[in-house]
């Protein structure tokens, strides 16, 4: 299987030498991944949002009240996605981010803090997972989503009330059911990140949020629906990934047991994990790699350098290079919360 990556990999690269060849190759990528992440088969309808409870979170240290609002949208006909809008008093006109989660965190409520859930406070403090409450405590407005397969939207092999099941998620379930049908929990999450965006801005344009600067981040899984969004839709305007920058055949061919949500049929054909990311250019781009993050696969760091060197020949065009921020630190696969200072900024 190496030998064919080998031999078939990366057929549509950006082969150009000009903005304007970007430009044209920008448009044909993202064609060519509307079909293979099934964005092309997405029903759009009304999102119906519905917000059936507000909860005031103390007051912290330097940090104003929060009210957590939680948030019922509908994504498409029939299908749901909840969300905790974290909403700060008393800031006018303030900046947008949505906090995509990644796995082992019971999806959401790791991302919006929940620590009075004791599984869920372990989760955070092994991961430094609560990234969406620490943007709001800063004075932003963060939507913290459940993906497909995760917190209140898992499917029902896991919907029993254990520990376990209400921090894991089905996207494998999810995956073997949706392939079949010309769809991928990459593109669901795409989708669903994308229906989310519309809300944003619809709402703020009414509330005075600012979302001309919108924000996303996640780490590890939500770092893979954060550069899927970003990479599919301009709307976001700064995106921060963490634990997920890496060459493909290393870290998912060669390390074959990841998570199904992380596998698209034929997409290695076509682009690397590099190839996707440079479709973010030139917008704000923050990378963040741990040292002995066994993701990166056995060649570690070099794994990931390969697909910085990618992604630098896009901003080299526009002569924006120091639009991308690869922040590294030690140690293994968890988020470090202090690169949001600069990627808030």
């Amino acid at each position: 299987m190496q030998k064919r990556f080998d031999e078939r990999a990366r057929q549509d690269a950006f082969c150009g030498s000009s903005i304007e060849d970007f430009i044209k190759w920008k448009s044909e990528s993202r064609k060519t991944l509307t079909d293979l992440l099934g964005l092309n088969v997405m029903e759009k309808c009304d999102l119906s949002p519905c917000i059936d409870e507000k909860v005031q979170l103390p007051a912290s240290f330097n940090a104003s009240v929060i009210t957590r609002e939680h948030l019922i949208l509908q994504v498409e006909p029939g299908i749901f996605m909840t969300v905790f809008l974290l909403i700060p008093e008393e800031v006018e006109h303030p900046e947008c981010y949505i906090a995509l989660p990644g796995h082992m965190g019971a999806g959401k409520y790791s991302v919006a803090g929940c620590t009075d859930i004791p599984a869920v406070k372990e989760a955070i403090e092994r991961f430094n997972y609560d990234y969406g409450l620490s943007l709001a405590k800063k004075g932003f407005v963060v939507a913290c989503p459940d993906c497909r397969g995760f917190g209140e939207r898992r499917d029902e092999a896991l919907r029993d009330d254990s520990e376990s099941s209400f921090l894991n998620s089905t996207c494998f379930h999810l995956a073997h059911m949706a392939e079949g049908l010309g769809e991928t929990v990459c593109g669901m999450c795409t989708w669903d990140a994308m229906r989310l965006i519309d809300y944003m801005i619809d709402r703020g344009s009414r509330e005075g949020w600012n979302t001309d600067t919108l924000g996303c981040l996640g780490f590890s899984g939500g770092g893979m629906q954060a550069l899927w969004a970003a990479a599919m839709d301009d709307r976001i305007k700064k995106v921060l990934i963490s634990g997920y920058m890496y060459g493909y055949k290393d870290s998912l061919l060669t390390l074959n047991g990841n998570c199904n949500c992380n596998y698209i049929p034929h997409l290695w054909e076509h682009f690397d994990m590099g190839d996707i990311a440079s479709l973010i250019a030139p917008r704000k781009l923050f990378i963040q790699s741990c040292r002995d993050d066994h993701l990166n696969g056995p060649r570690g760091l070099l794994n990931v350098y390969e697909q910085i060197d990618i992604i630098k020949k896009a901003y080299e065009l526009y002569g924006k290079e120091n639009e991308i921020v690869h922040d590294i630190r030690d140690g293994e696969h968890c988020f470090h919360q202090e690169i949001l200072e600069e990627f808030s900024k």
